[in-house]
């Protein structure tokens, strides 16, 4: 069984990302797809990117907050980045998070549950589909945006049914699952 990291990319107070994540996590124990866990940067405050050296050359001495966050993601078999679109860009915590690993997200799958505005984050999407090529990621098709997100929640913090139906996803945990299962032999391969 693949383990699936779901990643929420917002710290700030008032966040809708609670909500988000947090029907993100039980859609995907619902289906059983595969193993998971939430990590909340909220709970991983790490320094701004300051390393001596780029990870992608050498592992850096990570501080001991970095490296519980490297263990987290060097287990993962793939993400699902919940993450919120701020001037058509995703959040400054989430590119330092990123930033700060190299070797740990390579050969991995990731998705994204976007939300924002009118876009529903779709924009902050696109930029970081291309950050994530570059660390040698596999983002994939499918996703999940949630437009005016204020709107999407009722008063219990349950996500209203008709944008669970247009959210659609199950069929992206599907995805992500498969790539995940996919990428798992030639990433062990590939990294012997």
């Amino acid at each position: 069984m693949s383990n699936i990291k779901i990643i929420l990319g917002s710290t700030r107070n008032n966040r809708a990302g609670d909500k988000v994540a947090q029907w993100v996590l039980e859609e995907a124990k619902k289906y059983n797809l595969f193993e998971t866990e939430l990590i909340d940067l909220r709970e991983y405050t790490l320094p701004f990117f300051e390393l001596d050296i780029s990870p992608a050359y050498k592992k850096p001495n990570y501080n001991e907050i970095q490296e519980k966050l490297s263990k987290k993601i060097e287990e993962a078999d793939g993400f699902i980045f919940v993450m919120p679109e701020y001037n058509h860009g995703y959040t400054g915590v989430l590119k330092n998070m990123i930033d700060t690993f190299y070797n740990e997200w390579r050969i991995k799958p990731a998705t994204f549950v976007s939300y924002g505005g009118v876009s529903g984050g779709t924009r902050a999407v696109e930029q970081l589909r291309e950050v994530l090529i570059e660390l040698q990621v596999v983002p994939i098709r499918a996703s999940v945006h949630i437009p005016f997100i204020f709107n999407q929640f009722s008063e219990e913090g349950l996500l209203k049914e008709e944008t669970k139906e247009a959210a659609n996803l199950e069929a992206t945990l599907q995805d992500i699952n498969w790539w995940a299962e996919v990428l798992k032999e030639p990433r062990k391969n590939k990294l012997q």
